[in-house]
């Protein structure tokens, strides 16, 4: 079952030197309809202006998965952890037991970023950071784990995060397709960074969100020259 969610129906927060749109509700815009899909709690689409960003505030007990589509972000935090992630690479912030930290933009045009919520397997895990590059080419005609709960991905570059999940991405010419097996149980959730793609005779547009339940294995076949972002998580 897909349930489309156009980028226009998106929830909507303009604080000037951010642009944010939610998928789900966050912050000052609720709606008790999209409050999760699974244990996948946040997915904000943000837009951060030139020389601002988020000063330094905490987090606890949640995986927090950046993807940066455009421009780059500086993240530093109170273990010590301070790195610069550009466009199409990947931050995992591990807030665990406790973290405090800033993410800022340094560069001279706006950063674009998914900013990707997942609640833990546990509460208490050691807090920890870590970012990985993943040029877009070595994601060409199939999913690619970005973050993974699982020791199968272990061996890969994927970043370690604490939760039965997983991110991938793709990126996919005109025509091509990408298959992967979500399984019944499971709960995913797609967003095309760029382009267009088809599941199951809908179309998602460009920063649409897919709604994915009892999807045994999900085919997306790229109507145009399509990145894209894929949440597995557990139900």
């Amino acid at each position: 079952m897909i349930d489309v969610r156009p980028f226009a129906e998106l929830g909507h927060a303009d604080h000037g030197w951010l642009d944010a749109k939610h998928h789900f509700s966050f912050a000052d815009y609720y709606d008790p309809r999209r409050m999760h899909w699974g244990a996948l709690r946040v997915w904000n689409d943000d837009a951060i202006a030139p020389g601002t960003g988020f000063g330094t505030h905490p987090h606890r007990d949640m995986e927090i998965i950046t993807y940066v589509r455009e421009g780059a972000i500086t993240h530093r935090d109170n273990l010590g952890n301070s790195g610069r992630t550009e466009a199409g690479d990947v931050q995992v912030m591990s807030a665990g037991t406790g973290i405090m930290h800033s993410e800022y933009n340094r560069e001279p045009g706006t950063t674009r970023i998914f900013q990707i919520w997942i609640m833990p397997d546990r509460a208490g895990h050691a807090p920890s950071w870590g970012t990985r590059s993943f040029p877009r080419g070595e994601r060409g005609g199939g999913f690619v784990a970005l973050a993974s709960g699982y020791d199968a991905d272990a061996g890969g570059d994927a970043l370690p995060i604490h939760a039965d999940a997983r991110v991938l991405g793709a990126t996919l010419k005109k025509g091509e397709s990408a298959k992967y097996r979500l399984g019944v149980e499971r709960m995913g959730y797609l967003v095309p960074a760029k382009g267009s793609v088809e599941i199951e005779g809908k179309t998602v547009g460009t920063r649409d969100g897919a709604a994915i339940s009892e999807t045994d294995t999900l085919v997306v076949r790229a109507l145009d020259d399509a990145e894209i972002v894929l949440v597995d998580v557990a139900a």
